[in-house]
């Protein structure tokens, strides 16, 4: 009996300690928050609509499905096109990729239900053909939508390059035809030919702002010129030397043409002496600067020292220079004399022979210079020193490799760095490995 009475007392004391603490706990909050937010506060399912949905915008697609099943308005609120508008579909082969993929069924249900929000749309592929073959696949299916920006992006080797031109340019066509408003297309290393481009421009030449379409080996002269000639609205470009000409430097610069603000241009070779650079003329040059006078004009060299003949051999105005090879001494020289609108250069490799004299006429002629990276090359502590020394506080990039610097009777390294550091207004070292 006493052990039943004692069950008793017990069981009839949790209670009250509950209710005690609940309501300390109510009161608590009331005080913070008021009676009516807190009632709000404990219904995560009268979050007010333009609440949820930007919690859905922020969260992962994962997490977001998974937050769809908690109730039927978060599950209608998960299908409200403003989610949909953005998208980047990703395909992998779970045995060969790190890679996380989209879940099939999530495709269907995009295909499905949101086609015709997607406006935002990019597909990231691993190295394998079935990834981006399966990229052309969901293209194709795309009929009912209205997309203003499409990437499609190669995430190792490009593996859109394995699929056959007929499918690639048919996956294409659906979206080019269907969308009508595109301002933005990157397809690099792809099979992109010259119909698909006359396509793209009969359907968008209105809308088209930028296109990259660097490695593209099936587009001629004649295919980049016609999309210079009918979207008079472009303002970046991205394509490789073969396919620039004096014809298209001269399109870009009509009257009807606005003004280009970036020019990518990669100048590739991967087997010397089997490609033979041709040269564009000044005149070209001339007339494409006065029509956009403040173009980004950026070239990225991956050549051999041989292979370097036919350029800056006149006044060229790029702005940016990458060279992922060794150039030669020579070739700095003509830039120093014909590249006045220069702002960055970066030469990775260069020899054994120091850059002092070169570097001192970059810094003469080039007023523009604001960024600077040297690699495997060589230049004397002091002429380095004096090549800051012209540039001033111009350079606000300075990336060196301290292998570099040859230390000389008149710095040493310990020295050269105070001394860079007080042209530069601000502490600068050297670099013990490369940051570009």
């Amino acid at each position: 009996m006493k052990r039943a009475r004692q069950k008793v007392v017990v069981e009839h004391e949790a209670p009250q300690t509950s209710q005690k603490s609940k309501k300390q706990k109510t009161c608590l909050c009331g005080s913070v928050l008021g009676e009516s937010d807190l009632q709000a506060s404990m219904d995560w399912g009268s979050l007010p609509h333009h609440l949820i949905l930007r919690i859905f915008q922020f969260l992962p697609l994962v997490d977001r499905a998974r937050a769809s099943s908690v109730c039927r308005r978060w599950n209608e609120i998960f299908h409200i096109p403003d989610l949909w508008r953005r998208f980047e579909f990703e395909l992998s082969q779970p045995a060969t990729s790190y890679l996380k993929s989209t879940h099939p069924d999530l495709i269907q249900q995009i295909i499905k239900r949101h086609a015709d929000d997607l406006q935002y749309v990019s597909f990231k592929v691993d190295s394998s053909t079935e990834s981006a073959e399966a990229a052309c696949d969901i293209l194709s299916q795309l009929v009912n939508c209205s997309i203003k920006t499409l990437g499609l992006i190669s995430t190792a080797k490009p593996s859109f390059m394995n699929v056959s031109k007929a499918h690639f340019a048919s996956a294409l066509t659906v979206v080019f035809v269907n969308s009508k408003s595109l301002s933005s297309v990157k397809i690099d290393d792809t099979p992109l030919d010259d119909p698909s481009l006359k396509v793209l421009v009969a359907n968008n030449s209105d809308t088209l702002k930028l296109l990259k379409m660097s490695s593209c080996p099936h587009v001629s002269p004649a295919g980049i010129l016609c999309v210079a000639d009918q979207c008079h609205g472009l303002k970046e470009l991205a394509l490789n030397y073969y396919i620039l000409s004096d014809e298209l430097l001269l399109a870009l610069s009509s009257e009807k043409h606005v003004d280009l603000e970036h020019l990518r241009i990669d100048v590739v070779s991967e087997n010397p002496g089997q490609v033979e650079f041709h040269t564009i003329k000044k005149q070209s040059w001339d007339a494409f600067v006065k029509h956009s006078p403040k173009v980004n004009i950026v070239m990225y060299f991956f050549l051999y020292e041989e292979e370097f003949d036919a350029f800056f051999r006149e006044e060229t105005p790029v702005t940016h220079l990458y060279f992922g090879r060794a150039v030669s001494k020579a070739l700095l020289g003509r830039i120093g004399m014909n590249c006045p609108r220069l702002i960055e250069l970066v030469v990775c490799a260069n020899g054994l022979q120091p850059l002092d004299d070169e570097l001192i006429r970059i810094a003469e002629r080039c007023k523009n210079l604001t960024a600077m990276g040297l690699g495997e090359c060589e230049v004397t502590c002091k002429g380095f020193i004096e090549f800051v020394k012209m540039c001033g506080g111009r350079l606000t990039q300075l990336s060196i490799m301290e292998e570099v610097l040859i230390p000389d009777n008149d710095y040493s390294l310990d020295r050269l760095h105070l001394e860079v550091s007080k042209h530069l207004g601000r502490m600068w070292f050297p670099d013990m490995m490369p940051t570009w």
